[in-house]
């Protein structure tokens, strides 16, 4: 999706009766003579702010560069590595009380703009913010000096969303980002550099939207501490978290030509057994392929849900949440279509319809993995499959017996085959034992938290060979791109 350059409130609304990953943008009619007028401001000062950054949005477009499929509300999900938060939100239901977040999150790619996605989707009482900021993390909870950037939403320095409701803020100049003449981002220095979203919850936020299985550190302040997301030192940030709350998308400002994958699917996607904060997932792996390749001009996001399912659950809410999330066909507009200029989805999921929280037909799997793929060719974007890998005997209570075996060689039988997706990556082939029927010996033991592991998610091996199994002739053929 395309938005223009210029502060505009794009709140979408989500009905707790009806599908909470639909979102509908609000209605003209509802513009008030305010919003006109601090339009038109925003419209003539950002302006002169383009005009002496020679920005031309002509050549630029947003683009999603990070994303976390929300989920919840907490603690409805599947953490990995979780530090005890009972100090950190003492009662679920209330939530967080007047206490500030920091999110640590790694854009994919970096530019000089930016604007964040702050979302109540699966909340159930508006939630306010206010003191939101944009920084760069140094180490821990700690931010480079200088780099905190205020942040706002029609030029207001809070926003109310509703239950349901999420929202891009207006653009934000990122002055640590530009090289010495101040017109591009400077690569050197950004590289594999995390970004720091703060904000502070005003009041009690209720039900939290979140996504469980961050790998990621992230830091919260004490209950009642107040604003404390401006402040550059980590003092303030004394509680750690695995997941991220309350935020699901960072867009860049970046050159038109720019081209996304989005890897879309359970928690295979989302890393489960993978290692904490060092981005070893299969996507980050394809990621440093595909910018070993071709640089900056391609964008890799992981839009994963550890326990999703494909045709499951038929009903989700935030008064009726499911530890895997909606279902994938269900978050598809707010997890994909919403998003900034995706290209090309690469779908890998279907493991958890067949296990005993699921238990789907192959028949109504392919249907809904044919309509979603469908939806998807509908908006311009294309689909790569990727086949199952094998969950026999998992020491996982839902996982591990013949019948889902079964159903799941079914289900690469037809992604093998099929004529509806542009590729295939065959993450089956290199992760099975074929002798066993399970997975490979030396992929299962946890790269977490260490342990024997499950049989179900790979460890840091299993993901490193996935993420090197994909195709990069396949994608530059499908997106279009010179291939060397």
């Amino acid at each position: 999706m395309q938005t223009a350059p210029f502060p505009t409130l794009r709140l979408v609304n989500v009905s707790l009766g009806r599908n909470p990953c639909m979102g509908t943008s609000l209605s003209s009619r509802g513009v008030t003579k305010r919003f006109l007028v601090n339009f038109l401001f925003a419209f003539f000062a950002l302006n002169m702010s383009l005009t002496a950054n020679t920005f031309s949005a002509e050549n630029n477009k947003w683009v999603t560069t990070w994303t976390a499929s929300a989920q919840g509300p907490y603690p409805s999900g599947n953490p990995s590595a979780q530090p005890n938060q009972s100090f950190t939100f003492p009662n679920p239901l209330e939530g967080a009380r007047n206490q500030s977040f920091r999110m640590i999150v790694k854009p994919d790619v970096w530019g000089t703009r930016t604007r964040i996605r702050l979302t109540n989707s699966l909340g159930t009482q508006p939630v306010t913010f206010d003191h939101v900021y944009v920084g760069l993390q140094l180490s821990s909870a700690e931010l480079f000096q200088g780099s905190n950037q205020p942040v706002t939403f029609n030029l207001e320095k809070s926003i109310v969303l509703q239950p349901g409701q999420w929202i891009w803020s207006d653009p934000i100049e990122l002055p640590y980002a530009k090289n010495r003449n101040l017109k591009e981002v400077d690569n050197s220095f950004l590289e594999g550099r995390k970004m720091a979203v703060s904000f502070h919850v005003v009041g009690s936020s209720g039900p939290m939207t979140w996504h469980a299985k961050a790998l990621t550190t992230s830091y919260v302040s004490l209950p009642d501490s107040g604003a404390v997301s401006g402040e550059e030192s980590e003092q303030a940030f004394p509680f750690s978290t695995a997941s991220w709350f309350f935020l699901d998308a960072v867009d860049m400002m970046l050159p038109a030509s720019t081209k996304v994958i989005l890897n879309f699917g359970d928690s295979i996607t989302d890393g489960t057994a993978s290692t904490m904060n060092t981005d070893d997932r299969w996507p980050d792996v394809l990621s440093r392929r595909i910018h070993r390749q071709f640089g900056r001009s391609v964008v890799v996001l992981n839009a994963g849900i550890g326990g999703n399912q494909i045709a499951g659950p038929q009903d989700y809410s935030p008064l009726k949440p499911f530890t895997g999330g909606p279902s994938s066909f269900m978050r598809l507009e707010r997890d994909v279509l919403s998003l900034s200029s995706v290209n090309l989805v690469v779908w890998l999921e279907g493991i958890n319809d067949f296990s005993k929280n699921g238990n789907a037909s192959v028949t109504q799997v392919i249907s809904k993995l044919e309509e979603g793929v469908k939806r998807l060719n509908a908006a311009g974007i294309k689909v790569m499959g990727a086949t199952v890998g094998s969950a026999l005997n998992s020491s996982s209570a839902a996982h591990g017996s013949q019948e889902q075996d079964i159903k799941r060689r079914s289900l690469n039988d037809f992604i093998l085959s099929s004529p509806i997706f542009e590729s295939v990556v065959d993450f089956d082939r290199i992760t099975l034992d074929p002798q066993s029927g399970e997975m490979k010996a030396e992929l299962v033991p946890d790269s977490t938290t260490g342990g024997l592991g499950d049989k179900l998610h790979p460890n840091r091996v299993g993901y490193q060979r996935m993420g090197y199994s994909v195709d990069l002739r396949a994608i530059a053929k499908i997106l279009h791109l010179p291939y060397q």
